[in-house]
């Protein structure tokens, strides 16, 4: 089969979609597809890949080094001429997503398209709460206009089929078990971040931004510091609030953007994981935390739903009006106890030691080609009727 995937970010950009999308993509071509990728230029690319093909963008506001694709529906419907794909995959919405969209419906081509953001969410954090039912809207438009949307979790499937979202289907995620491991555990890093050998090493691990929810992992912290005063809180990730929350915690350690092998280290290290996002479509990084065996604290929402266990793996927390002080208050619990900490660490990595990426990509090839094999049925119909009737 032959595939197109567009994007508006990619590695080396470090986010969850852009990190979804690269691990989709190859599992494709693993597979034996051929798979296209349309994206925004980034500042570091030289050279593009054979089968990539880099588009116009500008820089995003408030995010160093990530861009947004600007519209193409011109360049993607010349090249999907010569070069027709059998199904595309849409990952984000900006407006290089909307002209593929555009695109495609022109030449009756199947698409899919990825939720992977609550940019309605977004709206209140950032301080216009009034724009959500506006970025509702926007976002149920972009998404209709595809034959599918694909999102990680049987709850938020049912979440946007209440919503009016009309042929969502789930994908499931999984992690890489292999790079993410216990046995990265290093106590030269955890030497580095200023902690004795049994000291608390707290790690939120993530986009540094307001929609992340950072103020409840800093109160949550404090409040874990005073039955533990030696405890460091190690901040893995960059963005746009991090120069202030630096300034107002110095006590902070903060790492910067951890890749591959390094980022497995940095989380490996670290005792327990704060997550305390409300506007996650999924989290990857509970995932990467789980298999590092890492207790988590986040919202019962998203991959934490999926496979975090109270009391086993850290704690889910169900939100509500007083979910912060719920949040709080399982964290100072499981830090309370070492022998419950060590033993949720010794679970963790079971709630998600039988995913696979192999079977994502599997189940992603199957929704893609039960789309191309759709449209073909359908442009075929009305020839084959007309036959049968003479």
């Amino acid at each position: 089969m032959r595939y197109a995937i567009i994007t508006e970010t990619y590695p080396p950009e470090v986010n969850g979609v852009a990190l979804t999308v690269q691990s989709l993509e190859q599992g494709l071509r693993e597979r034996g597809h051929e798979v296209t990728l349309y994206r925004p230029r980034q500042s570091r690319d030289s050279t593009p890949a054979a089968h990539e093909h880099l588009l116009p963008g500008l820089p995003i506001p408030r995010y160093p080094g990530l861009r947004f694709g600007l519209p193409a529906t011109g360049t993607l419907v010349r090249q999907w001429k010569a070069h027709r794909p059998d199904a595309i995959y849409v990952a984000t919405e900006g407006p290089l997503g909307w002209s593929a969209l555009r695109a495609a419906r022109r030449l009756r081509v199947p698409a899919a398209t990825g939720f992977h953001t609550r940019f309605d969410h977004y709206m209140r954090d950032y301080g216009v709460p009034l724009l959500q039912p506006v970025a509702l809207r926007w976002m149920r438009h972009f998404h209709n206009s595809a034959q599918a949307t694909l999102v990680p979790t049987e709850e938020l499937r049912a979440s946007l089929d209440d919503m009016g979202f009309r042929d969502v289907v789930r994908l499931p995620r999984a992690v890489d078990t292999t790079l993410f491991h216990p046995e990265r555990r290093d106590d030269a890093l955890r030497a580095q971040w200023g902690l004795r050998p049994e000291a608390l090493a707290v790690i939120h691990l993530g986009r540094i931004a307001p929609e992340k929810n950072l103020a409840l992992a800093v109160r949550t912290f404090r409040e874990l510091q005073k039955q533990q005063p030696d405890a460091r809180f190690v901040w893995v990730g960059d963005g746009p609030s991090r120069e202030q929350l630096a300034r107002e915690n110095p006590d902070f350690v903060f790492c910067g953007i951890q890749r591959g092998e390094a980022l497995a280290r940095h989380f490996a290290s670290a005792d327990l994981f704060l997550f305390p996002s409300r506007t996650e479509t999924y989290g990857n990084v509970t995932l990467e935390a789980l298999a590092s065996g890492v207790p988590t604290i986040a919202f019962d929402s998203g991959a934490a739903r999926e496979y975090l266990r109270n009391g086993r793996h850290g704690a889910a927390v169900r939100d509500g009006r007083d979910g912060d002080d719920a949040f709080m208050r399982a964290a100072l619990h499981i830090t309370r106890d070492a022998r419950l900490l060590g033993a949720m660490r010794m679970a963790a990595r079971e709630a998600v030691a039988s995913l696979r990426p192999g079977q994502v990509a599997a189940d992603f090839d199957t929704i893609l080609q039960g789309l191309a094999h759709s449209r073909n049925a359908h442009e075929h119909a009305p020839a084959a009727s007309t036959t049968a009737h003479q």
